[in-house]
């Protein structure tokens, strides 16, 4: 086996087009890591990414000069995949390979002589690591083409028509007794006004009908165990008043478990406290349901002269002005599809009841998709009148003497200067955002994160937007982010095709980079095993040695998080995470803190 000395790596440098070389004096860096320990080859190119940058790596491995490499680049998340791909084209392993991130670490908040001197440390300790990187093969998973969606909304539809479409099984759990979710309460949709039923219709016909989808509502999750391709469920099913377990074993899971509709508190804007204060969803039901067929507006024998819409109630909230719910949780976020949605019911308000007169009451209007704006100007030529207030001066509502107008709603204008007005009003209607539905027993059961915001938190927004850190979970939908249909039904797909791609061979094929006991070390204390924060990844087991039986750690690879709590615990230092030792972490810090390599 080749030794510590004898490996050869290779540094590669990227200019990324100025990115990095603006502020980092590339030449100077390679000079220096030409100098350090083990560095056979250092070189630069204006785009390590590209294909003569990678080119470059390539004919260095294939002619031996050597057999490890450190890119020093931009960030690992957006190019590692790039080159451990170059890697393997070379006929090398590619695990011998680690990154140094110069840009975001370096060039973009540091200039001059301290970034390249920072840029120097960091390549002379990815250097250290990369000479002790030893070759590592991926961890191959036998996996049940079976998919479960938790969550029977437009978004658990969608996911569950898509993968059944791509020839996986799929199982529907919906903990109501009904399918359709969010989209059973509204009628015609922001910005074009398609009917809600004929979406929600067109979908669950298809999925009701396919024969690679089973459907269970009134049911709950009881608990969650196993790893990606390989999960159990256990279900409890209510039916006609009784209540059934039964067990799901699944390939992968989508949570698709929606949304919730904000509620005011009592007296926020009245609500509670006067009956003629109602919630956008209230007056959205109403629409769809009323018979009036003259100029006025009619809500329960009441006609309707004057309507006052507020908005961002119960979104955009502010500590110390807005009152908190008994948790203390605050609302921070823009709901995203009130200010569409108060705007259409608006319209056709004044469409179909030209002498009810509508005043809108915003802090701002975020009509951000295509079509929307346009619900702004005909809100506008419908003669809605728009008053601006501020956050910190809220309107409102109280009840008058009046026997026309049973409310009043004072504003403070800031589009007329801060006029304070007096608007008479028989119905007010609160433009209530959207709140992720309490999935906080799944997630802890699941090992889920959440956000600040209470709603369930992706990898990455931009790179893995609907994937969890645990492989095999995704999530579509509100469950995520407050989202209109079009942008659920888009989440949903992006779901459905990422865990159609992890099933479809019938096998999975993970990162190495998890924990591996040396038994010779190992002592059997447990404590590893206390520490481990996957239950199942690490158990002790008994062994024979030499006719005795002890105990040993042992590590079901698939399950392993990779986290090094285990490694960081045990006494004997028998365990360690493939790809970051112990030992790399040592020379790593001695690379760090050697006086050598900058100047």
């Amino acid at each position: 086996m080749m030794s510590e000395k004898d490996k050869k790596v290779g540094v590669y440098i990227c200019y990324c087009g100025g990115n990095i070389s603006d502020h980092v004096d590339v030449e100077e860096v390679r000079n220096r890591a030409e100098k350090m320990p083990n560095v056979a080859v250092a070189r630069t190119n204006m785009f390590m990414c590209s294909d003569p940058g990678q080119e470059l790596i390539i004919d260095d491995l294939k002619s031996g000069k050597v057999d490890r490499v450190v890119v020093a680049s931009c960030a690992p998340s957006l190019h590692e995949a790039t080159f451990r791909d170059a890697i393997k084209r070379a006929g090398s392993n590619p695990y011998i390979y680690d990154h140094a991130n110069i840009r975001e670490q370096v060039s973009w908040v540091h200039d001059g002589d301290p970034a390249t001197d920072k840029a120097t440390i960091l390549i002379a300790s990815a250097a250290a690591k990369a000479k002790l990187l030893k070759p590592l093969e991926v961890v191959r998973v036998e996996a049940k083409k079976h998919t479960t969606i938790i969550g029977g909304g437009i978004a658990g539809l969608k996911t569950a028509l898509d993968i059944a479409e791509k020839g996986i099984e799929v199982t529907l759990l919906e903990k109501l007794p009904v399918l359709g979710g969010q989209l059973n309460n509204l009628d015609k949709l922001a910005p074009f006004r398609e009917k809600a039923s004929d979406i929600l219709k067109e979908v669950l016909d298809q999925v009701v009908n396919h024969k690679l989808i089973t459907i269970h509502t009134d049911c709950e999750i009881e608990d969650v165990k196993g790893y990606v391709g390989n999960f159990s469920l256990n279900i409890s099913k209510t039916s006609d008043n009784k209540k059934a377990t039964f067990n799901l074993n699944t390939g992968a899971i989508v949570m698709a478990t929606g949304s919730v509709s904000y509620t005011p508190f009592m007296g926020e804007f009245g609500f509670g406290q006067h009956k003629q204060v109602i919630t956008l969803q209230d007056l959205i039901l109403i629409l769809k349901e009323n018979k009036s067929t003259g100029s006025v507006l009619e809500v329960n024998g009441n006609r309707i002269k004057n309507m006052v819409m507020i908005h961002c109630v119960g979104s955009r909230q502010i500590p110390g002005i807005h009152q908190p719910k008994e948790n203390g949780q605050l609302n921070e976020y823009c709901s995203r599809t009130c200010c569409a949605a108060m705007l259409n019911a608006s319209n056709q308000i004044r469409e179909k009841f030209p002498q009810t007169s509508i005043y809108e009451m915003y802090r701002d209007i975020r009509t951000y998709g295509r079509g929307q704006e346009e619900l702004y100007d005909k809100a506008s030529a419908n003669k809605v009148v728009f008053m601006r207030y501020e956050a910190d001066a809220l309107p409102e509502v109280s009840k008058i003497d009046n026997p026309d107008y049973p409310l009043q709603v004072k504003i403070k204008d800031s589009l007329t200067f801060d006029e304070e007005m007096d608007v008479p009003a028989d119905l007010v209607v609160l433009a209530t955002g959207i709140e992720p539905d309490d999935v906080s027993g799944l997630a802890s059961m699941m090992k889920l994160p959440i956000g600040t915001d209470k709603f369930l938190l992706e990898v990455h927004p931009k790179l893995r937007p609907v994937e969890f850190p645990l492989t095999g979970i995704f999530l579509a939908g509100t469950c995520q982010a407050p989202m209109d249909v079009g942008e659920v039904s888009n989440a949903a797909g992006a779901a459905a095709v990422k865990a159609s791609a992890l099933l479809r061979k019938g096998y999975i094929e993970l990162d190495p980079f998890v924990a591996e006991v040396n038994i010779d070390k190992c002592q059997g204390h447990g404590a590893c095993v206390e520490a481990c924060i996957k239950e199942g990844a690490l158990s002790l087991v008994d062994v024979d040695i030499d006719g005795k039986t002890v105990k040993k750690a042992q590590v079901i690879p698939a399950m392993c998080l990779g986290c090094g709590a285990c490694a960081a615990v045990c006494p004997e230092k028998a365990i360690d995470i493939n790809g970051w030792a112990l030992k790399q972490y040592e020379d790593m810090v001695d690379a760090i803190v050697s006086d050598g390599f900058a100047v």
